[in-house]
């Protein structure tokens, strides 16, 4: 078994352990703002939850806070959606900044280091039916996966780009004045098809360029990551 050492923002050192079984990444949604004064910690935390090669951390930024003085150079609408689809699948009108969802079903509210890590372990302890790999081939990738046993309802295939790390001075708004680094910046976040889990999954897609991209086999709702794998 693995252990991955991560430093909280609150000081406090955690462990995430990786269960014996775990093939797959454990994805990481948080939904941040550069106009959101409370979400700078929860930035930080990105970069250390990236140090486990078990778990992707992907901050999707979002545009509702724009309006308060600061237009954030990485907020897209889609993404305010997303976080929104997320919502309306438990029932809920409210949507945070910050706001990490691990694994697609579980949501924290606010930056909650320890309940968050809390999450991480149970994901990284569990093990996933569905087998997948990702191998790029010139400027596509190559996304073979197998289900066992089979799924029992379609999953989405999801292709996502982003820019590992970028530093941005904030000159208004809530930020005002300060320079923060992001880390692991979603640019793009793809519907590539749809796999019913019953024959083997055999697709290529284009994916030009150099920024990493990442293959996420999600139920619908959204609703729980069944795999996930970086481009090899």
């Amino acid at each position: 078994m693995m252990r991955q050492l991560v430093s909280a923002a609150c000081g406090l050192w955690m462990t995430l352990a990786l269960g014996a079984q775990a093939e797959n990444l454990v994805i990481v949604e948080l939904y941040t703002s550069q106009g959101c004064s409370s979400c700078p910690p929860a930035d930080e935390f990105v970069e250390r939850l990236a140090a486990d090669p078990k778990v992707l951390p992907l901050s999707l930024h979002v545009d509702y806070w724009d309006y308060i003085g600061w237009a954030d150079s990485f907020a897209q609408g889609r993404f305010t959606d997303r976080q929104k689809a997320y919502a309306r699948a438990i029932g809920s009108r409210t949507i945070y900044t910050p706001q990490f969802i691990v694994g697609g079903l579980d949501r924290v509210e606010g930056f909650a280091p320890v309940e968050t890590v809390d999450l991480l372990e149970r994901h990284l302890a569990g093990s996933s039916q569905v087998r997948l790999t990702v191998t790029r081939e010139g400027d596509r990738l190559v996304i073979r996966a197998e289900a066992d046993p089979p799924l029992t309802e379609p999953v989405r295939v999801q292709l996502v780009r982003y820019v590992p790390e970028e530093t941005v001075t904030i000159e208004r708004g809530e930020n005002a004045g300060k320079t923060i680094t992001y880390f692991n910046v979603v640019t793009s976040w793809e519907h590539v098809a749809d796999w019913a889990g019953v024959e083997p999954l055999d697709l290529s897609t284009p994916a030009p360029g150099s920024d990493p991209a990442v293959v996420v086999l999600q139920n619908e709702g959204p609703a729980a990551i069944l795999a996930a794998a970086q481009a090899d």
